[in-house]
């Protein structure tokens, strides 16, 4: 197993986690001279705040372990291709090079609709390499989805029968 298979490993936990967490499962690691410095995975739901993605607090924990915002000599896993938000962020925090599995047709800044990280008009450019463990992570994001739906179809089943036996109380009102 190589380095970035590892470490998508840890990445893959940190996913699980979320999931676990009814968060969508994704889940990040930021490592540096071969050693964990921060982790991270989905807590938007839990937090109601938009900017607690895996990578961001993953990031978070990082700068705190290292003591600083400069991640320069910093590797960056992730389960699924950052967006927009958090590509911002690794180049602010000089992040090195980025690991990601799943690229994400609908949010992706890296590959997928934009290129923020090779966009050679910032100030920092970030070394990428995609699709480590990519199948595991699509699979465990699909299969995250595919029960929501059902859960909610379940419920929608459930509402419905509940209607139609519930006693009516549109009975006319007779006065005598």
């Amino acid at each position: 197993m190589t380095d970035d298979e590892r470490f998508m490993k840890a990445a893959i936990a940190e996913a699980k986690q979320a999931a676990v967490l009814n968060e969508v499962p994704i889940g990040a690691v930021i490592v540096r001279d071969g050693q964990i410095v921060g982790r991270g995975h989905n807590m938007r739901e839990k937090f109601q705040d938009a900017t607690y993605h895996a990578e961001m607090l993953a990031i978070m924990e990082a700068c705190t372990t290292t003591g600083s915002w400069r991640l320069e000599e910093c590797t960056l896993y992730v389960t699924l291709e950052p967006c927009i938000m958090c590509s911002g962020a690794i180049i602010n925090s000089r992040i090195k090079r980025v690991v990601y599995a799943a690229p994400d047709p609908k949010a992706g800044a890296v590959d997928s609709l934009y290129h923020l990280l090779a966009d050679q008009r910032l100030n920092h450019q970030v070394e990428v390499t995609s699709g480590v463990r990519a199948t595991e992570c699509g699979d465990l994001l699909r299969d995250f989805f595919r029960a929501i739906r059902k859960r909610r179809r379940a419920a929608k089943r459930a509402a419905k029968q509940k209607l139609a036996v519930a006693p009516s109380n549109s009975a006319p009102n007779r006065v005598e």
